[in-house]
């Protein structure tokens, strides 16, 4: 009995395919055999949203996720978005939401996700969108600026 699996993953629009163990989580294998290392691994339980990946088009924990469940699906990391995030990270920037940038690859996921969505500029509902990803740097209140103004169009 083997305790690894072949496993065909599109990851930022190129297919690999790789041996990985059987009980690897998804961020692991992203990290250690992609180098794809934007994505953190926080606190392993799903709870800090710094592993917060897009698998086939939806929000996953890379951290609960298998690396053998990503077999045959499209994943987009932090690395990947490009211009999707742009803005993001500019206003990010401009607004010092950065700090230490721990849960920024995982923020800057999830705040894509809520603008793509057509979230508003609602400063309740994007600390709602948010609230899955810790940041104990920011206070969440240049966070929450930055999405306000990429939704507002405001330039920084």
């Amino acid at each position: 009995m083997s305790d690894s699996k072949m496993i065909s993953v599109t990851v930022n629009g190129e297919t690999t395919t790789a041996a990985v163990p059987v009980r690897q989580n998804l961020v692991d294998f992203l990290r250690n055999t992609m180098g794809l290392t934007g994505s953190h691994v926080g606190c392993e339980h799903g709870v800090c949203g710094a592993c917060t990946l897009e698998v086939d088009g939806a929000m996953v924990r890379g951290c609960l996720m298998l690396a053998v469940q990503a077999d045959g699906t499209q994943v987009t990391t932090i690395e990947g978005y490009g211009d999707r995030a742009a803005a993001l990270r500019d206003a990010f920037t401009a607004r010092n939401a950065l700090q230490c940038g721990y849960c920024t690859p995982g923020m800057l996921a999830s705040a894509v996700e809520y603008i793509e969505g057509g979230g508003a500029a609602d400063r309740a509902a994007i600390r709602e969108h948010l609230s899955g990803n810790y940041c104990r740097c920011t206070g969440y209140q240049s966070i929450v600026d930055a999405v306000c103004d990429v939704i507002d169009g405001a330039s920084a």
